[in-house]
């Protein structure tokens, strides 16, 4: 038998004889082989983007899903050795997920779904957490909820009781919302039934403005100079001068940037008890010309075994009228060792013992102020020598 082709008439029908048959056979012809070095080309995820077009024995496929959306399985496959070409993992999805966290500058936040209809009976909350100084700019691509029962409430911090700055529901596309903080709560209710579409979310981060500058401080200082939202500055008066308010300012969050307490001031008030070893007392209201109808005592009491110098640096008040008297004790029924009015500097008392009472009395017309200083010593007598030193080198020199 011979045959050439597939086209070739078939041969005759062969009757054996006996109870054996041999034939040989040969063949003259060719074969081609099927190559299985190749896995299948991975379907591209709804959603998602697929990275890498080589797909031999060994070649691996990433893939990534667009903002908002969740992979869903392996991030990377490979293509297997083996009789059958395959992937080691199946191909992976992207889905909107109930909730999450967030503390990128920008992103995406969807409804569980999206953009199919979200599911009955959901609770999710997504939280938005930047760096202090930071708000988040809210901007509503798409927006579709069952009317009053489902709904989604954004809350300016991280809390159940921060500020509610958005509760949204129905078919209109909210205007966009501002959170001023630097963590942002999102918070989505699903009843069970009537499910939409739901909502298309882009967030930005924007950085919020710094609070009014304290500065100048009148009558002291600031410390601290950072004004940003979160930061904490402090206040100190100069010698001689009281603090009024809170000493510690902090710049809060809020459509508006301000501090979380009035701003404090520097006064000089009208009397007061001291105990510092030396120190400066003003005129009420001082550098301000002091008011009219003013009686002001002021205490001052260094430790055992002190006396105290009083120096004015400053005189001018009304005189007669307008005058300082300073007693040697505590009250006005200790010697007497002083008054002072007019506009004389310069001048100065020492007392004997280590507690004085200053009075400043003031009329009803003509005002001025004054300026003195006072010193704990200890030895009298090595002071006033110092004191006539220090006057005798001002007379010459």
């Amino acid at each position: 038998l011979e045959g050439h082709n597939e086209v070739s008439p078939e041969p005759s029908l062969l009757q054996a004889k006996q109870d054996q048959f041999h034939q040989p056979f040969f063949s003259q012809g060719r074969y081609s082989t099927i190559g299985l070095d190749s896995c299948p080309e991975p379907q591209t995820p709804s959603n998602g983007i697929k990275i890498g077009d080589r797909y031999m024995v060994g070649d691996v496929v990433s893939f990534q899903c667009d903002q908002g959306y969740s992979l869903q399985g392996h991030s990377h496959i490979t293509c297997m050795p083996g009789p059958v070409r395959r992937w080691n993992y199946p191909i992976p999805i992207c889905l909107a997920q109930c909730g999450g966290a967030m503390s990128d500058f920008s992103g995406v936040i969807l409804s569980p779904g999206f953009p199919g209809n979200y599911p009955s009976s959901l609770d999710c909350t997504w939280t938005i957490k930047l760096p202090i100084g930071f708000g988040v700019h809210l901007q509503f691509v798409n927006f579709s909820t069952e009317t009053i029962h489902d709904y989604l409430e954004v809350r300016s911090g991280s809390t159940e009781t921060s500020t509610v700055i958005g509760r949204l529901s129905g078919p209109q596309l909210p205007s966009s919302l501002f959170s001023t903080t630097h963590e942002t709560t999102l918070y989505f209710h699903s009843d069970y039934s009537q499910n939409k579409q739901g909502f298309h979310i882009v967030y930005q981060a924007y950085q919020l403005q710094s609070c009014p500058d304290p500065r100048p401080f009148r009558n002291g200082f600031v410390i601290g100079t950072d004004f940003t939202v979160g930061q904490t500055i402090s206040f100190e008066c100069f010698p001689g001068y009281t603090l009024i308010g809170n000493s510690a300012l902090t710049c809060l969050h809020g459509i508006s940037r301000n501090w979380n307490h009035p701003l404090p001031r520097c006064e000089a008030l009208c009397g007061g008890n001291i105990t510092a070893m030396n120190g400066t007392i003003y005129s009420p209201g001082y550098p301000d010309e002091y008011p009219n109808f003013q009686d002001c005592f002021w205490l001052v009491r260094v430790p055992p075994g002190n006396g105290i110098y009083i120096n004015f640096t400053v005189l001018q008040t009304e005189p007669i009228y307008d005058f300082i008297t300073v007693w040697d004790g505590p009250d006005q029924t200790s010697p007497q060792i002083g008054q002072f009015s007019g506009n004389t500097a310069l001048e100065s008392v020492y007392s004997t013992s280590n507690q004085i009472l200053i009075k400043f009395h003031s009329d009803f017309t003509t005002s001025g102020f004054f300026v003195l200083s006072y010193h704990g010593k200890h030895d009298k007598l090595y002071f006033l020598l110092s004191v006539l030193i220090t006057e005798l080198i001002e007379l010459f020199f």
